[in-house]
């Protein structure tokens, strides 16, 4: 379901941020200040500075965290001293919360990341010592504003000194650090892999550093069209020159699938699937010095044999950094070029297009490093929060037609069923699935963990014609990990995966 619109705020807010600016003949302006756009509103910035509520000079990475109790959305934004976090559940009246500190004394980083598992978030930086923090994001619930707040990690990994990235697979419970110094147990700078499923216990679990460093990556329980590797937990690494696919299933021995190639790489950055996993989306951070911004697209249909397909330039000549994709729409953070959002609905036919942008770098549009770092563009609420270097947090609002989803073709008569996703997920004691048929029949419905075994029945009995029924997932004695519901009528299967989290 989409959400209308938020209604234009004239108001200052408190805490630094400014009013609305509403996107209208291409320019945003609110604060003072003009800023380019394209379909995208801004409800509210955060500016950056020592006395502003960051309490830093610059920002890096951002990610985002939806409370499953209440549905209210958090930015997760990092500084050069730590991750800060900010109430955006009203858009235009964003509320700083406190400030996790990095883990070691005057442990200023210009890189920091952070990602989520679950309602816990893991934090990395690029400095000595700093290991992974894990944060327990449901100690933000009921919290007043206050951005001199000072808050200390839960637990602190320790089997890494220093990271450039933190990956998170949550659907297996799985961290990866990548850009690791200082490891005692990793000779390398590649994938170490962390067991997270106890998110206050984590554990070392392996290591793939057999094609050198790792600047990224994405690791997924793989759904894809390469039935070849349905249910292993796959990563599609970003390794400066090379897009480098793991199966890293068995921890102790991790297998390097393939390598992918495209012409001319100067420094192979960042990329993520597209929804259906057809194709791989990268970006290569150097090479656009003497030309526009260029994105490239694998076709990674059969994981064995990465097919470099084709390359979309954007006419601004700006240098680019990191990408995600929701629906058919891929949201880049490019620098100085700010947030910009491509169509990909015609990615099959070889091309991108254009469809809207926020400039959040209104000073120049340059091949810098200055600008915008990162974006979070999964909220429920189509809000899209956005961090810049310079500039500060931007809560942006894209307009509707960015989530819009093609209506599906209606099954066919013989099959018609209903099978909701599995709410909340991850969970950590009890998760929900709702089942309708439409015609009355036999139904079997039965939880199994990863290796197959049938752990729970859930539903075994008829259902009349129209009936709605709750199948319930009780995890509370369940050890964490990943979980499938099965359910097998006379005229249908169908399955969801479930994530259980402690």
């Amino acid at each position: 379901m989409l959400r209308l619109p938020f209604l234009a705020l004239a108001l200052t807010l408190a805490s630094g941020a400014f009013a609305q600016g509403t996107c209208t003949d291409g320019s945003a302006s609110f604060g003072g200040t003009s800023y380019s756009c394209n379909g995208v509103d801004v409800a509210a910035v955060i500016p950056v500075g020592t006395t502003s509520p960051f309490r830093s000079g610059a920002l890096n990475d951002i990610w985002g965290w939806t409370d499953p109790q209440d549905d209210k959305e958090y930015a997760l934004v990092g500084t050069r001293s730590g991750v800060v976090f900010v109430d955006v559940s009203t858009p235009a009246s964003p509320r700083v919360l406190g400030k996790l500190q990095t883990s070691v004394p005057n442990g200023f980083a210009a890189w920091r990341d952070v990602k989520t598992y679950g309602n816990y978030a893991v934090v990395v930086a690029e400095v000595g010592g700093h290991g992974m923090q894990v944060f327990d994001l449901t100690r933000l619930r009921g919290l007043s504003e206050d951005s001199n707040r000072d808050l200390e990690e839960d637990a602190l990994y320790v089997g890494i000194g220093n990271a450039h990235n933190i990956v998170v697979d949550e659907a297996s419970g799985f961290a990866y650090a990548v850009g690791a110094r200082n490891v005692p147990t990793c000779g390398g700078t590649g994938l170490h892999m962390i067991d997270i499923r106890q998110p206050l216990a984590p554990t070392y679990a392996g290591c793939f550093d057999e094609d050198g460093y790792t600047h990224d990556a994405q690791c997924v329980v793989y759904d894809g069209p390469d039935t070849d590797h349905t249910g292993k937990q796959i990563c599609l690494a970003s390794n400066e020159d090379t897009l480098t696919i793991v199966d890293v299933t068995d921890k102790s021995s991790p297998i390097q699938i393939a390598r992918g190639f495209y012409p001319n790489p100067s420094y192979t950055h960042q990329g993520w699937f597209t929804e259906d996993k057809k194709y791989f989306i990268v970006n290569d951070e150097l090479d656009n010095s003497d030309g526009g911004t260029r994105t490239f697209v694998f076709d990674v249909s059969d994981l064995d044999n990465p097919d470099f397909t084709f390359r979309y330039d954007s006419p601004l000549a700006v240098t680019d950094h990191n990408l995600y994709v929701r629906g058919n729409f891929v949201y880049q953070s490019n620098y100085e070029g700010g947030l910009r959002i491509l169509d990909a609905a015609s990615i099959a036919s070889g091309t991108f297009a254009e469809a809207g942008h926020f400039d959040t770098y209104p000073q120049s549009n340059n091949a810098t490093f200055n600008g915008q770092w990162s974006n979070y563009p999964y909220f429920a609420s189509g809000t899209v929060i956005a961090s810049d270097i310079n500039n500060g947090l931007f809560v942006l609002r894209p307009e509707p037609r960015f989530f819009a989803v093609a209506e599906e073709p209606a099954p066919e008569a013989e099959a018609a069923y209903a099978l909701s996703l599995p709410e909340p997920n991850p969970a950590s004691e009890r998760s929900t699935l709702s089942l309708r048929v439409d015609a009355a029949q036999l139904v079997y419905a039965a939880l199994y963990d990863l290796t197959g075994r049938r752990v729970a029945t859930l539903l075994d009995r008829a259902v009349a014609s129209g009936e709605t029924v709750a199948l319930e997932v009780n995890g509370s004695a369940l050890p964490a990990g990943v979980y499938v519901v099965r359910v097998a009528g006379e005229t249908f299967e169908a399955s969801e995966r479930v994530s259980i989290v402690r």
